[in-house]
Parts: structure tokens; sequence; C-alpha cells
């Protein structure tokens, strides 16, 4: 009989470590199909790239290092249809043209950096990134903009070392998951397509108000109505990040 208990008690330890591994490993698999998991975790640097599934959010985020006729285009079009989004802009950029950096914030758009000169991080050395982003921190804070916390790097090229050093200067990375290369003048047909076919809840689309665009703002005119007319909300970027369950991770 006492083999038997002993037996019994074993079985019993099995089937509770079997039940236990598999109620981790649905919960595993649930939070990454839903994108829970990890909002900016943990040890690793951390990313956004899309902000929730679950919710209509989306944020359009422009970039501007050069110009500034293109961008009064984008924002008379911005302030038309009522809608709020994200510049990321140049320190080197925004010393130039405050009068622009006050009509942006004036329209209630979201401000973040894209360091001070737009060259890629990734052919410069380390403490050169270093140098750059406190210069652009400086920059923006002589504009009175003292609190700067989104950055986007130039050119979105960025690697483990330099998110961490951003995240060491309490900056946090943003990319994007929707890129129509508006840039490129691909046609305003090309552009809008893009958008409104790729976009979907969370998403963070890139778009740019430098001087180089000749499209964008005739391609806002139907995009801007149109996200709405899907059920789509306009969101600024720290909305995005402050959803719980915004997707956070290191992009190569």
């Amino acid at each position: 009989m006492q083999h038997f208990y002993v037996w019994k008690f074993n079985r019993w330890k099995r089937w509770l470590v079997v039940v236990l591994f598999a109620l981790f490993t649905a919960t595993f698999v649930w939070f990454e199909r839903d994108g829970t998991f990890s909002v900016f975790s943990g040890k690793e640097p951390a990313v956004l790239t899309k902000g929730s599934a679950n919710e209509p959010d989306i944020a359009l985020t422009f970039n501007i290092s050069w110009g500034e006729e293109k961008v009064y285009d984008i924002l008379e079009k911005l302030e038309q249809h009522e809608a709020q989004a994200t510049f990321f802009l140049s320190g080197e950029w925004a010393e130039k043209h405050p009068d622009a950096v006050e009509q942006i914030a004036e329209g209630e758009h979201e401000i973040g950096m894209l360091g001070y000169r737009y060259q890629s991080y990734l052919e410069q050395e380390i403490d050169q990134v270093r140098a750059d982003l406190l210069k652009a921190r400086e920059a923006f804070a002589k504009l009175g903009y003292e609190d700067m916390e989104l950055l986007r790097t130039p050119s979105g090229h960025f690697d483990k070392e330099i998110v961490e050093l951003a995240e060491e200067m309490n900056f946090q990375v943003v990319h994007w998951n929707v890129n129509p290369s508006d840039w490129e003048n691909p046609g305003t047909d090309a552009i809008v397509d893009t958008v409104m076919e790729q976009t979907d809840n969370g998403d963070i689309v890139l778009l740019h108000a430098s001087d180089s665009v000749k499209q964008t703002a005739g391609a806002l005119e139907t995009i801007l109505p149109g996200l709405k007319s899907k059920g789509f909300e306009l969101v600024p970027i720290s909305e995005l990040i402050n959803q719980a369950d915004a997707d956070a991770e290191l992009v190569e």
C-alpha cells in the first residue's frame, strides 16, 4: 500500500507540471498574438513600431529635415480635417525655421526629434551619436521645447547600441510600419493607395513634410477623410505609447 500511495503522488505531481506548463504556453501565445506581452520591456532596448492592434487609433507622422514651403501646405490640410499628427524635426532645421516649429505646436501637433543633423547614426561612432543628440536637445530647449522624449533616428537607421544610448538619455525611439515612400513622389494615387490599403489598428504611418515632397499635401485630401471614414482615430504618438498593449521591439 505504501508503494501505491507514493506512485499515485508522483503521478499527481507529473500531471500538475504538465497542466502548469500548458497554461504558461497558452498564456504566452495569447499575449504574443495580441501584442500585449511586452511594452517597452525589460532589459532589451525597445523601439515603438506599432500601437495596440485592439484599438482603432493610428498615428500619422511627418519627418522634416530641410525646406519650409511644404510644411505649411500639410499643416493646412491637417487643420481643415481636424487631424492631429506627430512631427519629427531635425534640430538644425528647427533652429533655421522657428516660426514653422511654432506653427506646428500651435496646431496642437506633437513634436519629436530627428537628431540634430540628418545623418545616419550607423555611419557615426557612438560618441558622435551622443553628441548629436545632446546638440539637438539643446537646440530645442533654446526654442522652448525642453521635454523632448520622442526620437526618430535619421533615415530610421539604428542598432541595439544606438537604442540603448537613446534609452539611457531618456528618449523613446519611434519607428513606423506603413511607408508609402512619399519622398520619392510616386504619384498622389500611389501614396493614397498604400496608406489606405495597408493601414490598420495601431499603425504608425511615415510621411514627410520637407520640400522634397510634391504630392503629400494633395494625397492628404483623400487620406485624412478616408481614414476617418474607416473608423480610425488619428492620435499623437504619445497616445499610442500610453496604450498598455503597444508593441515595442528592437527592429533590425
